[in-house]
């Protein structure tokens, strides 16, 4: 019996489990669940934050590292660039705008896989820095925004200005250096943080 395409071991099992929580969240933005489905988006990336680390722990062979990336990327258009476009929509209704972004996070995440596989053949060791904002980061900026706006009842379309800014970031050229432990630390500690916000708001 062949075995289905893919790569099934457990480097790739966080990877999934981030998209699968994402895609919970985009069904959730749909009924009107806009804090269930920002926890959803919070869950994505966190399994992002580590999928990398758990990866390193496996020798892999060239495709199978090859895939890791093209998986990851593909996860992580569909969970920090559908899934908040999606939620932004159904909370403001703004499509050009969610259109726009899902587009620059599509372009930053093509890029970054060809830089990405361009690295890898000419030298070994984790990359150190980014070119751009990481699509990840909306997964941090958008709750915390959301929480303010719902909070002191601002208008709705703050958190699609959150898009807005992220989506320019993704492709301006600025040189940002990856989070070590002290900043994953911190980022956690924030996400604790508007996870209480979230659940507040329930």
């Amino acid at each position: 019996m062949k075995k289905p395409l893919g790569f099934y071991d457990y480097t790739v099992i966080l990877t999934y489990c981030g998209m699968l929580s994402a895609v919970t969240g985009i069904f959730l933005a749909m009924q009107g669940r806009f804090d269930e489905s920002l926890i959803c988006l919070m869950v994505a990336g966190i399994c992002d934050m580590f999928d990398g680390a758990v990866a390193a722990t496996k020798k892999r062979t060239a495709a199978e590292k090859r895939f890791g990336i093209q998986i990851d990327s593909l996860s992580d258009l569909v969970s920090f660039g559908v899934m908040p476009a999606v939620w932004v929509y159904c909370y403001a209704k703004c499509a050009v705008l969610c259109a726009a972004f899902i587009l620059a996070a599509l372009i930053r995440l093509a890029y970054f896989n060809v830089m990405e596989e361009e690295r890898q053949d000419k030298e070994n060791g984790k990359r150190q820095s980014y070119l751009g904002l990481p699509v990840t980061t909306v997964a941090l900026l958008l709750p915390l925004v959301y929480i303010i706006q719902a909070a002191l009842k601002l208008p709705r379309l703050l958190p699609a200005a959150v898009l807005l800014v992220c989506g320019v970031c993704f492709l301006a050229p600025f040189s940002l250096k990856k989070a070590q432990k002290t900043g994953k630390i911190l980022m956690i500690v924030m996400g604790l943080a508007e996870l209480a916000g979230l659940i507040a708001l329930l």
